[in-house]
Formats: structure tokens, C-alpha cells, sequence
């Protein structure tokens, strides 16, 4: 188990508390939107699933587009939504036996991977990391979304305009110092 800061702790499991207050049952989605939000949803992921609710996690990292087959700029052109519809969110939504695919597209070695699917109970979360979350065409997907910033770190400016990310999130997370997380409430929370 992780070593984290009581600040941390207590962050992460309000965050998870009050998630599953509100979606313990059926399958569900949460979105961890900003830049560097990896870790943040992997310790979101432990801390959710600790009283033994099913969580799977997943990386919009993995479902990138090929460098080849990007052009314009990083918010329009950066990952495959259409597969990552097909292959884990649809899937998913169905529950049931339904298999999902939680990565398909290796950004370090530039290629495809070799699917893998897996199956869950009927409740379970998924948790889904990345920039661009909160973009108009994805936000009816997640049942929950956490917007995570930090100082001086911040996407782009045309996701900003169009999304409004910041807006959109059921939580705001300043994780200037990763070890001391503080949840932030404005008020378009």
C-alpha cells in the first residue's frame, strides 16, 4: 500500500466517498481531467476500491492517435475517441459478460498493442485519465468528473475556450504539491 501524506489521504477519500455515495451501483464513469493525472487516478482508484467495489482504470495515453494521423492542434487531433467509444466505453456501459479493452495504442513504441479484454461485475467504476476530458463530445459519458490542476501547469488555450473544463467538473483538485492534494470548491461546483 501507497505511502501518502494524511492531506492526501483524506483527499482522496473524500473524493471516493463521495463518489460512491452517489453512483455505488451499476457501471459508472469518472473522469480525472488536466495534465499529469495518472497517478492522481491511480490513487483514486486504490482508495475507491478499497471497501471492494470494482475499479478498472484506464489512460487516454492508450488510445492515442499515430503521430502520422495528427494534424492541427493537440485538442481537435490528439486521440482515437471513435476507438476508445467501440472498445471500452460501449462495452462497458453494457455490463453484463460484455468484454471492454482498457488500452489499445502503445504512445511510447508509436504502434497498436494487441488488444486485451476483460469483464467486470455489474457494479463497477472505471476511471479514465487524460487531457480533453471534459470536451463537449465526451462530457455525457461520466457520471463524475474531477478537474485536476496545477500551478503554472495548464492545457491548451482552445480547450479552455470551447469545454470550459474548470466549469464542467464535479471537483476541483489543486494538485500543485502531488503530496498534498486539496480539493478546491468554486462556485460552478
Amino acid at each position: 500500500m501507497p505511502q501518502w501524506t494524511p492531506l492526501k489521504r483524506d483527499t482522496l477519500d473524500s473524493l471516493a466517498d463521495e463518489f460512491l455515495h452517489n453512483y455505488a451501483k451499476g457501471r459508472t464513469m469518472l473522469a480525472v481531467d488536466g495534465v499529469d493525472t495518472s497517478d492522481f487516478a491511480d490513487d483514486l482508484a486504490e482508495r475507491l476500491g478499497r471497501g471492494g467495489h470494482a475499479v478498472f482504470r484506464a489512460s487516454m495515453t492508450n488510445f492515442q492517435l499515430p503521430k502520422a494521423d495528427r494534424f492541427g492542434d493537440a485538442y481537435q487531433w490528439t486521440y482515437d475517441y471513435d476507438l476508445f467509444r467501440r472498445v471500452l466505453v460501449e462495452p462497458f456501459k453494457m455490463a453484463g459478460s460484455t468484454g471492454f479493452v482498457l488500452a489499445a495504442f502503445d504512445a511510447a513504441r508509436e504502434q497498436p498493442i494487441e488488444m486485451e479484454w476483460a469483464t467486470g461485475p455489474q457494479d463497477a467504476t472505471l476511471i479514465v485519465d487524460g487531457e480533453y476530458l471534459n470536451r463537449p463530445e465526451l462530457r455525457g459519458l461520466w457520471n463524475w468528473s474531477i478537474w485536476l490542476e496545477a500551478r503554472g501547469v495548464r492545457t491548451d488555450d482552445a480547450y479552455f475556450a470551447q469545454a470550459a473544463p474548470r466549469t464542467r467538473a464535479s471537483a476541483i483538485v489543486d494538485n500543485t504539491d502531488p503530496g498534498h492534494p486539496r480539493r478546491n470548491f468554486a462556485d460552478s461546483c
